[in-house]
């Protein structure tokens, strides 16, 4: 099954978000990740989805999206040009004898460390998905404690 990003631009409204996943639910389509914000124009907010299937099942979902009386514009990103990222806050161990590995791992990857106490570092990264997963299988050994991540968001790219 093939990933689909989906942008839409949808009215920033109550109720939009339910419906639009409501949708998904009903068809029994899974998203994998959601991302919801305000764009420019405060009355507009850009979601980002991402779901699995394969060109029909997208193709439905698309038709489906259309239809939805608040959705300005679907656009599925798959196959064009596009630039995406996702953010996640990782809390890990910070042992003292771990702290110098720890802290390499933060320049190799150019994360940031946003928050310390004697025990854990927190670390915010952000990067492919691809990115994230090979930070997260360094750090794992270490003790990940807690993550949060935003899932993927997404722009197409300009023509040049």
């Amino acid at each position: 099954m093939q990933k689909h990003t989906i942008s839409l631009l949808v009215d920033n409204e109550p109720g939009v978000l339910a419906r639009v996943a409501g949708l998904f639910s009903g068809r029994g389509f899974n998203i994998e990740s959601l991302c919801v914000a305000e764009t420019l124009d405060p009355r507009v907010s850009r979601m980002t989805l991402v779901t699995r299937g394969d060109d029909a099942v997208a193709e439905q979902i698309m038709k489906q999206l259309n239809k939805l009386i608040n959705v300005i514009k679907v656009h599925d990103l798959t196959g064009t040009e596009y630039v995406e990222r996702e953010m996640a806050l990782v809390k890990v161990n910070a042992k003292a004898d771990s702290r110098a590995e720890l802290l390499r791992i933060v320049d190799i990857f150019r994360c940031k460390v946003v928050d310390v106490s004697p025990t854990h570092y927190t670390l915010e990264v952000t990067g492919t998905a691809e990115k994230l997963a090979a930070i997260l299988s360094l750090l794992k050994p270490m003790g990940v404690k807690e993550i949060a991540r935003t899932g993927a968001i997404a722009l197409a790219r300009e023509k040049k």
